[in-house]
This record gives C-alpha cells, sequence and structure tokens, in this order.
C-alpha cells in the first residue's frame, strides 16, 4: 500500500478525525491503494473455498472489492465492502455509517457463505429450475427492501441478522445455502421439524449431484476492473449513510419516564448521567434490538444515537442500582419505536 494509504492514519476519539483522516476522506476510494492479497480478507476468502472444497463443490467465485456486499445478478462473482481490506478503515467507516457489515472474521464468513449461496445458484442457474421455484418461489418476484420480517416463521433458516432470508426466493436460497455450509452447524438437529427444512435437504442433495461438476456460469468473462471506486470517501459516506432520526421533542418526556430529571439531594453516590449508561450499554442494545426488528443495524444505532443525545441535553440520571430494570425499561421502548418504523413507517405514529 502507498504512502498515501488508510494504513498510515491514526483514529482519533468520538468524530474528532485527525487532518490525515480529513486527506483521506478527500481521496478517492480507487486511490487507497486497497486490495484483497496479504490482507485478513484473502485468509478468510481462502477459508471459504476449503468449506467448499470439503463440502463437495468445485466452484470457486472470484472476490472483489466493491461497495457493498454482493453478487450482480446472473454472474457468480462476490463483491466485498472495499473498507474491509484494511482494519483501520473498517473502524473509520463503522464511525461514519453507523455500522458496517462484517466488524468481526467470523461476521465476514457470514456473508461470505451467504454470497457464496448467491454464487452456487447463479453459476448452475438452478433458480431456472421449477424444483426450485417451487420450493423457494419465482426469482422474478419483486425484492423488498423494507419488508415486513416475521422473527418466529419457521419456514425460514436464521443466519444473517435482521431475517434475511424473507426478503425474496434468492436471499432465501442464499441464506439456506449458507446454512447448511456453515462448519458445525449441526442443521439437521438444529432445523428438524422447520418448514424450512426441506430447503435444507434440497441444497444437500442439489450440491451432491452437482458439486463436483463444472459451473453452467463460470463468471470467468466478468470484468472486476469495471467496479473501480472512482468516487471520493466522502462522497461514499454521504451516499451511504442512513437518515438521521428525528424525534419530536414533546417525546422527551418518555425519556424522563424512564429516567430521572435530578439525582435527590441527600444521595451523593449510585448515580450516573443517563447518557453515559446508554452509550455504555449501546452495543447489547443494538445487537437485541436489530435482531428482534429486523431493522438495519444503521438505523437502530441511530435511534440509539438520537435517544443519547436528549438524554445528555435534558441532562437526565439513572440510580446504578437499577440497571437492568432500566435496560428492561430502554429496550422496550426503543424495540416500540422500532416496530413503529417496520409496520406503520416512521418511529413516531401520530
Amino acid at each position: 500500500m502507498n504512502t498515501e494509504s488508510i494504513s498510515n492514519f491514526k483514529e482519533t476519539p468520538a468524530r474528532d478525525w485527525s487532518e490525515e483522516s480529513e486527506k483521506i476522506l478527500q481521496m478517492r476510494i480507487s486511490e487507497l491503494g486497497l486490495k484483497l492479497e496479504g490482507t485478513r480478507l484473502e485468509k478468510l476468502v481462502d477459508q471459504l473455498y476449503r468449506e467448499l472444497d470439503s463440502a463437495g463443490i468445485v466452484l470457486r467465485p472470484r472476490v472483489y472489492l466493491s461497495d457493498e456486499w454482493g453478487c450482480p445478478e446472473g454472474i457468480p462473482v462476490i463483491s466485498i465492502p472495499f473498507y474491509l481490506a484494511d482494519e483501520e478503515l473498517s473502524i473509520l467507516e463503522d464511525e461514519f455509517l453507523e455500522g458496517i457489515e462484517g466488524k468481526s472474521a467470523e461476521e465476514i464468513l457470514m456473508y461470505l457463505r451467504h454470497e457464496a449461496g448467491h454464487a452456487f445458484n447463479y453459476a448452475y442457474r438452478l433458480h431456472d429450475t421449477s424444483e426450485w421455484r417451487e420450493i423457494f418461489g419465482p426469482y422474478s418476484r419483486p425484492y423488498k427492501e423494507d419488508f415486513k420480517p416475521n422473527p418466529f416463521s419457521r419456514s425460514f433458516v436464521r443466519h444473517i441478522p435482521g431475517w434475511y432470508a424473507q426478503k425474496h426466493p434468492d436471499e432465501d436460497f442464499a441464506e439456506t445455502f449458507a446454512v447448511w455450509l456453515s462448519p458445525g452447524g449441526n442443521w439437521e438437529e438444529l432445523y428438524k421439524g422447520w418448514e424450512c427444512y426441506e430447503k435444507l435437504l434440497y441444497v444437500d442433495r442439489t450440491v451432491k449431484k452437482l458439486g463436483r461438476t463444472g459451473p453452467i456460469v463460470s463468471g470467468e468473462e466478468y470484468d472486476l476492473s469495471g467496479e473501480q471506486l472512482h468516487y471520493s470517501l466522502a462522497e461514499y459516506n454521504k451516499l451511504f449513510l442512513p437518515p438521521r432520526v428525528d424525534i419530536p421533542s414533546y417525546f422527551d418526556g418518555d425519556l424522563k419516564t424512564i429516567f430521572k430529571s435530578s439525582v435527590p439531594e441527600e444521595v451523593e453516590s449510585g448515580w450516573k448521567p443517563a447518557h453515559e449508561f446508554l452509550m455504555e450499554f449501546r452495543r447489547r442494545l443494538v445487537d437485541n434490538i436489530r435482531y428482534w426488528t429486523g431493522l438495519q443495524e444503521a438505523v437502530v444505532r441511530s435511534l440509539l444515537l438520537h435517544l443519547i443525545d436528549h438524554s445528555r441535553e435534558l441532562k437526565l440520571w439513572v440510580n446504578t442500582d437499577e440497571i437492568e430494570d432500566t435496560l428492561i425499561k430502554v429496550t422496550a421502548y426503543a424495540t416500540t419505536l422500532c416496530m413503529n418504523r417496520l409496520y406503520k413507517g416512521d418511529f413516531i405514529v401520530k
């Protein structure tokens, strides 16, 4: 990586990015010198290939850096978000975008297995077969970005957070394939008796039938150079940054119900600012709320940041002897707001 590489910058606290970081934000992504070779991504892709080999699959989808996770429609190649090629850049983007897909090696492998499912589908054109359509539904069905998941459905496997299998038949297959492929996943026992068990059996017998045969569509002719990212990192962040949450101030009364507006005069200890409490448990709250609601992590995280900001402005407090009880209240409140967003279009419904 050249001297202009993001590997040279050091993260600074709380969004106060250094002069060098500001310089990096103005650089074109294609000029950052990012690559797969010699990075943790290369090792994880190699692990995916080993898993495919162990599963009896000869397909090795090519992998390249792009603006997001994906698999071009009908082409068995995998795109990975560019920032994952550098761990410090991943930290920077996680802060700017308020959540990224692939913070850890485990998460990256989850997404790689998912995209490998798309690649396997496209490589053998499974979606064109009557059996695939009968099991997963028509591939031509409109894709729903904003859908209303059923967290308790047993018709779909559970893999990527957000009930991704329920979005579209193609996503359903990719998630099913990922669960089937995951080492130690024990899908036979875990999903026995579920409606989606037949989907897993389909993947199992299809791999046994086609896995060792050459793909119909190889992806070798796909020009990966056409995916060059010529816009700046700042432009990318502006394009992909989720909209910030705007909740009317008259709902601040809800926060005052959960927290205290002042500390009793006779008490000298055992209290802490509510915004510090929310910051401390933000990761736990975001993970649990996004899991059960299906909302994107960035949206849930944005909501929590809003609640943190308002708690700071209102100078609210929490009793440290009531941490678990307060966590339950905050989780219930934030989950209610998220369900409003999911089913009624906004966090606050008048």
